[in-house]
């Protein structure tokens, strides 16, 4: 009896510290998603400069998508960049524990969710989309000229 009891004081504590709301799976999921090498407007303003090369430019933003000429033959580099930001979290609470301690099979997690007899759990979805538009104008020696840029988010 004692042994059973322990059980589900332990189900009861592992589904207390199980549990998170949906805001704090969203956050979670955000601080994970991190900056890394993603080219930002920052980094255009804070890095592209009159007078780099064309190696200084990719060293700061990579290759650009599109190389072009304008008419008098001086190569314009175009990056465009969109990205879909997909934060989804769900929270089962730690069913699955609780049903083992309590002597019933608990909800199955099942691709990422829990079985509709345990439909307790917390989440949240959240979508946007950016884009990035940068305009690199080189002079006939092959150092930026002249650039400019445009960024949204939806």
């Amino acid at each position: 009896m004692k042994k059973g009891v322990f059980l589900m004081l332990l189900g009861w504590f592992m589904n207390g510290i199980g549990c998170m709301t949906a805001p704090e799976h969203a956050a979670d999921v955000r601080q994970g998603m991190g900056e890394g090498d993603r080219v930002t407007v920052g980094t255009v303003q804070r890095e592209i400069k009159k007078g780099m090369t064309n190696a200084e430019v990719i060293q700061v933003l990579g290759s650009p998508n599109i190389v072009s000429t304008d008419e008098k033959g001086r190569e314009v580099w175009v990056y465009d960049k969109i990205a879909t930001d997909r934060v989804y979290s769900t929270s089962s609470g730690g069913l699955s524990i609780l049903g083992l301690a309590g002597g019933a099979v608990g909800g199955a997690i099942v691709g990422g969710g829990v079985s509709p007899n345990y439909n307790r759990g917390a989440g949240a979805e959240s979508t946007s989309q950016r884009t990035l538009t940068i305009i690199i104008k080189y002079d006939e020696q092959g150092k930026v000229r002249d650039f400019a840029y445009h960024a949204s988010k939806f």
